[in-house]
């Protein structure tokens, strides 16, 4: 899946979205798992925001996404920010030629984005490979509750002076599937008038023990699992859920 246009809107309209709760999440779960290296693998790290805010954290940071555009923008916003960040576009369920990390990230429930149970379990499988054996594998998801009823047949929007955003969802094709629906308008500064760009972005995500079971046949040991930055229980109504594993 192709960013397009949006990859350069991204960052402004997702201006809101809480990056450093991710960075000190990680950090914290470094520290408590005690992870010797700060090698740090961001994956499907779109516009390269948590990439370089995990760098300023004293991490060395590699960025991989699938977007020639999102890593476009990532690159020029790193040089802007005079961090060090080396990134690849690779799709992260077929990860080649890459070395070993200390910690191996997939944040912003990007996780989600893959389309088949199958990417999934590449994906997994993939991490383990190229994590240190001493490594912390973190990644966070949508719970169902979020994808089934915060986000299917709802409506969202954006309206700001020069941007807007309609974002409409659908269920999808799978269960515990949605479909985001995105028209977004820029105002030409030129013309004075506003272009408008469409995006189709498709979200699946599972069930807590089928993650688990993955987990597990992946090779990896699952240290804790939380919900929504939270340290504390999943509820019936988490939306975001963390998961927090070692390599075995």
């Amino acid at each position: 899946m192709s960013y397009e246009k949006f990859a350069y809107l991204y960052d402004h309209l997702m201006s809101d979205v809480p990056y450093g709760e991710w960075v000190d999440s990680i950090k914290k779960a470094s520290e408590d798992y005690q992870v010797k290296g700060n090698h740090l693998l961001d994956l499907a790290c779109g516009t390269g925001e948590l990439s370089i805010k995990l760098s300023q954290a004293g991490f060395q940071v590699t960025g991989v996404d699938l977007s020639e555009d999102m890593l476009s923008v990532a690159q020029a916003k790193t040089s802007e920010a005079g961090e060090s960040i080396f990134y690849l576009e690779q799709d992260m369920s077929e990860l080649e030629g890459l070395p070993m990390f200390d910690i191996i990230c997939i944040c912003c429930d990007s996780l989600n984005y893959l389309e088949t149970e199958q990417q999934v379990v590449d994906t997994f499988k993939a991490v383990h490979k190229y994590l240190d054996d001493n490594g912390l594998f973190v990644f966070d998801v949508h719970s169902l509750y979020k994808m089934n009823s915060l986000f299917i047949n709802q409506t969202y929007a954006v309206n700001d002076e020069d941007i807007s955003l309609i974002w409409q969802c659908y269920e999808g094709e799978y269960p515990n599937s949605v479909e985001h629906d995105l028209s977004f308008f820029q105002l030409d500064e030129e013309t004075d008038m506003y272009r408008r760009y469409d995006e189709v972005h498709l979200q699946r995500t599972y069930p807590i023990d089928q993650y688990k079971e993955w987990l597990k046949q992946s090779g990896f040991s699952i240290q804790k699992i939380e919900a929504d930055f939270t340290e504390g229980l999943i509820e019936e109504e988490s939306e975001r859920i963390f998961f927090f594993c070692k390599k075995k």
